[in-house]
């Protein structure tokens, strides 16, 4: 169906038990992580405790050990794709790792810690992750010119969907400027889903109380299609910017076009189904990045390619949202700035937990 599915979940487990390795075989096609991910992964169990102990007998502080653990598994992560890396011709077998995000709205930081991942890690296979904020589009190009692979993350409105491409073609253009190679250069946009639900139902609800029952009745259709509208229409946009005529130049020189990455996929309302974000998303040149408990369920589900199809009701729901008087716009840019809040909390208290965790240790 022309869709790539992606694991949104890292682990020291994972890694070492071979179960990477299992989902690659059963069709994963690359590897996300995040600051949240990382928390839950080193700060759980006892998988990272010798590291640990190594790391703390280096006099390395805890946002050091927490980087140094991050790097560690994002290699092997990486070395573990690289046959599907290889035998795509550099299309797939992907691994990201995120910016510090505290750093999300400097360009100068951003661009350093960037190219410091990128020449520790030292894989091709590597797409450093940053955020689509001010600073971001700025970064992500500088970036991109330098030839580091990059995930734009944290997008969730069709403007800024825009920019990001634009930053993309921008730096494609530089380097050609200068004379380097393009066909290498490896981006996606990573677009948030299930988190425009998350908000747009809540509002919903709040009129559904007291609505008489025609409106109730128009109020309930709207539940749990903002967010898939929203990644159906920035699809659009990606058809008309990178399959049209002014992306062709570049395309004939070697560029491949930064596909659409679907991220916040898991289901976060029990009375939608598991695969709620699978069929509606489905689509050429898309990647669907999927956390453990959707990619279970993706593997006794029968997938239908709905995107396409549901491209006129996309259009409904944005108009429904407007009369009902959902400002889907102002919560697309709140949306931008919880995101970050929510990663830089979880990278606080993985510090925290570590600095914590490596004082009970036994070195």
């Amino acid at each position: 169906m022309g869709q790539r599915i992606w694991y949104d979940n890292i682990s020291r487990d994972l890694l070492a038990s071979g179960g990477l390795r299992a989902l690659v075989a059963q069709g994963v096609r690359g590897v996300t992580t995040n600051p949240t991910i990382f928390e839950k992964a080193i700060g759980e169990g006892t998988h990272y405790d010798a590291d640990i102990r190594a790391l703390e007998a280096q006099g390395l502080s805890p946002e050091a050990m927490v980087r140094e653990l991050m790097i560690s598994d994002v290699r092997r992560a990486a070395d573990i794709l690289r046959p599907v890396f290889d035998a795509s011709l550099a299309v797939d077998g992907y691994v990201s790792i995120e910016v510090a995000p505290d750093e999300a709205q400097d360009v100068d930081a951003t661009v350093a810690e960037a190219k410091t991942l990128w020449s520790t890690i030292a894989r091709p296979n590597v797409m450093i992750k940053i955020p689509a904020t001010e600073a971001g589009y700025q970064a992500m190009r500088e970036v991109l010119a330098q030839g580091i692979n990059v995930n734009v993350t944290l997008i969730f409105s069709p403007q800024s969907y825009e920019r990001v491409a634009a930053a993309y073609c921008a730096a494609l253009e530089e380097r050609l400027t200068r004379g380097l190679a393009i066909d290498r250069v490896a981006s996606v946009a990573s677009v948030f889903v299930s988190r425009v639900d998350t908000v747009v139902d809540a509002q919903l609800q709040e009129r559904l109380r007291n609505a008489p029952a025609a409106e109730a009745k128009r109020l309930k259709s709207l539940l749990g299609h903002a967010g898939i509208a929203n990644a159906q229409r920035i699809y659009q946009r990606y058809k008309d910017l990178f399959r049209g005529k002014d992306f062709a130049r570049l395309r004939a020189r070697g560029a491949r076009p930064q596909w659409p990455l679907w991220a916040s996929t898991s289901n976060k309302n029990p009375a939608y189904s598991a695969t709620w974000y699978i069929d509606r998303l489905i689509a050429q040149d898309t990647i669907n990045t999927v956390p453990p408990q959707t990619f279970q369920a993706l593997l006794t589900h029968k997938p239908k390619a709905l995107l396409e199809a549901e491209i006129a009701q996309s259009l409904a729901v944005h108009d429904g949202l407007r009369r009902e008087g959902i400002d889907l716009p102002q919560i697309l840019d709140t949306l931008l700035d919880e995101g970050l809040a929510s990663f830089l909390r979880s990278y606080q208290a993985l510090t925290a937990r570590l600095a914590h965790k490596k004082g009970t240790l036994t070195i």
